[in-house]
């Protein structure tokens, strides 16, 4: 870890020092669900969702009791709701029958689900069971290579990189200062440089 990267870290730990998973979830199994349900789709509105879907179905074994269609309606305001509604039964079907209805706390595992990808996984494995990884979402990807914290042009290689910079010990947290510095301050479109106080570290505002 070079300097910069040091006091890239320090001051995101500064900044967020309680950030938490903006996911609602009381499970592992919520967690994933939640998690499958948020590709292409803000966190709020998969808590609305899933405020009501986990009422009566927040097992995998309740989770099977619903039909494709059914679970369509349920889910169809988080979009691409058909791949994501056979997802969530396929992955809770394996979880009965492959994994004695617990989600797995194994990444390897985790992928072995349908619509579990990298990212999926490290999300569940870290955030559920305390392992390390960093998920590399869009405000991960787009904040860590305005810092400098990674030079790739793929999510895959940006956690790679990520994975070097980055102390193993800290990837968890680190993944959740990103997150939240990439929604309070280093925005998509409008970055607000002028008030963000790793701006002196920041290759992207340097280089402006």
């Amino acid at each position: 870890m070079n300097m910069n990267e040091r006091e890239i870290l320090t001051e995101l730990k500064r900044l967020y020092p309680d950030a938490q998973p903006a996911l609602h979830f009381n499970s592992p199994y919520e967690l994933l669900v939640a998690v499958i349900l948020s590709a292409q789709c803000t966190d709020e509105r998969v808590n609305k969702v899933t405020a009501e879907l986990f009422k009566e179905y927040n097992t995998p074994e309740k989770m099977l009791t619903l039909t494709n269609e059914e679970l369509e309606k349920r889910v169809f305001s988080c979009g691409f709701y058909r791949n994501k509604a056979a997802h969530i039964l396929s992955a809770s079907r394996d979880i009965v029958e492959k994994f004695g209805g617990e989600v797995p706390a194994d990444h390897a595992k985790l992928k072995t689900l349908a619509g579990v990808g990298q990212k999926t996984a490290n999300v569940v494995y870290a955030v559920a069971f305390g392992g390390d990884a960093i998920a590399v979402d869009t405000h991960v990807f787009r904040v860590s290579n305005r810092l400098g914290l990674a030079h790739a042009s793929t999510p895959e290689k940006t956690e790679l990189q990520l994975n070097e910079a980055i102390p193993r010990s800290e990837w968890s947290r680190a993944h959740h200062w990103l997150i939240f510095h990439g929604r309070r301050v280093c925005h998509s479109q409008r970055p607000d440089c002028a008030h963000c106080t790793l701006a002196k570290w920041c290759e992207y505002f340097n280089k402006k």
